[in-house]
């Protein structure tokens, strides 16, 4: 069924939202970002809900829905987890000529809620016609990463510039066409300061980015956005196919990483060609796994970038404890048992003495090995040496 797409300004209209779970909180949420007045009517609600009541945010009525719930109202949705109460509503807000909709019914929804990418008064909306909003949320993301918040900024200029032209020219096919090309400048200018950092006013050469755990959709956007603009990304052996994927076709993609055991290419070689590539004015980013700073060599490659000169500037990442941590669900710290995180390695500097990494290690926190080479047993044995019981 083909839809009609559009934009309303429900600031100050009352729109009836029935039922006080998460669905209709996310509802709520969407309602309440237009200035819509919003009744609720639902017996129980979520603690969001109960605080946007208690804020005034909101009218909450604790109860059952009724007929006359609909009358007055310029928009209904129903989110309960009846089917037999959301299509009561549905039925009474036909009646009434009221628009409603039914979350995730399409039989019984006169509108759809898209996914929508926001950048101050730009808006993209995203539909599916209810087939899958699954699919328009993964849409929405790929779309949040290619229009970023400068749209905002830039929208607003030219606002501003539009209704001066308005003010001073008369209608007809000059002031259109001037308005065209006032859009398209600056679009022009957001594209072109998008793609080459340093028409935005950046001075640096050489990025030294956190490529996080593997999965593209936990890298920063600032990541993201200057694997899209390098002209040369030298990046770690760990570094995921699907991150590789995100960047510059134009970019030539060196990898530099080293693996327990094998070493195709030394640190030092590394800062060379960190510093060869900046000074030919390529922009380069050091892409690598985690965050840059933790157990990622970059205080080597800093300071082979400050003896040569050269500006450079860090983007964190999200460290492999973090990473681990969070798809294990377990949390790093716990009042109840660990205050306390030690990031520590057994590995060490070839010619360098072996600290004894263990001094840092307390049963009371949390301790992540990085690096830890591949003797396991070893490993363990030295733990319970240190005085942590076997099943730790």
């Amino acid at each position: 069924m083909p839809l009609f797409p559009l934009f309303l300004k429900l600031e100050g209209r009352s729109a009836l939202v029935v039922g006080g779970g998460e669905i209709a909180e996310d509802k709520i949420a969407s309602l309440l970002h237009t200035g819509a007045s919003v009744q609720v009517v639902a017996p129980a609600a979520t603690q969001t809900i109960s605080v946007w009541a208690k804020e005034t945010k909101i009218q909450w009525h604790k109860r059952v829905f009724h007929a006359d719930d609909v009358k007055n109202k310029d928009l209904v949705i129903a989110a309960t987890s009846s089917t037999d109460v959301n299509h009561q509503v549905y039925t009474e807000a036909r009646r009434q000529g009221v628009l409603c909709n039914v979350v995730d019914d399409p039989p019984y929804c006169d509108f759809y809620f898209p996914a929508v990418v926001r950048r101050g008064d730009l808006q993209i909306a995203i539909s599916t016609g209810g087939q899958s909003p699954a699919m328009a949320q993964q849409l929405r993301l790929q779309l949040e990463n290619q229009f970023g918040p400068e749209y905002a900024e830039r929208l607003s200029e030219l606002g501003d510039r539009r209704r001066e032209i308005l003010a001073t020219h008369p209608p007809g096919k000059d002031r259109k066409k001037l308005l065209h090309q006032l859009a398209q400048q600056g679009l022009e200018q957001i594209q072109q300061e998008h793609t080459n950092p340093k028409a935005s006013g950046e001075s640096k050469n050489v990025y030294l980015v956190g490529a996080g755990p593997g999965d593209p959709e936990l890298l920063t956007l600032k990541a993201h956005n200057l694997l899209r603009s390098a002209d040369v990304i030298l990046h770690d052996e760990l570094v995921s196919a699907e991150v590789l994927r995100l960047a510059n076709p134009a970019a030539a993609l060196i990898n530099v990483g080293k693996r327990h055991g094998t070493k195709r290419i030394t640190q030092d070689q590394i800062n060379s060609l960190l510093v060869h590539f900046a000074a030919q004015g390529s922009i380069v980013v050091r892409l690598k796994g985690g965050d840059p700073l933790i157990f990622g060599r970059a205080g080597e490659e800093m300071e082979a970038l400050n003896n040569a000169g050269i500006d450079f500037e860090v983007v964190p990442g999200i460290t492999a404890a973090s990473a681990a941590a969070a798809a294990a669900q377990v949390s790093l710290t716990d009042r109840r048992s660990a205050s306390t995180v030690v990031f520590t390695t057994p590995h060490h500097c070839a010619g360098k003495e072996h600290s004894n990494w263990l001094k840092t290690a307390r049963r009371d926190a949390t301790l992540a090995i990085y690096m830890p080479g591949s003797d396991y047993e070893t490993l363990s044995h030295d733990l319970e040496a240190a005085g942590f019981p076997a099943e730790t």
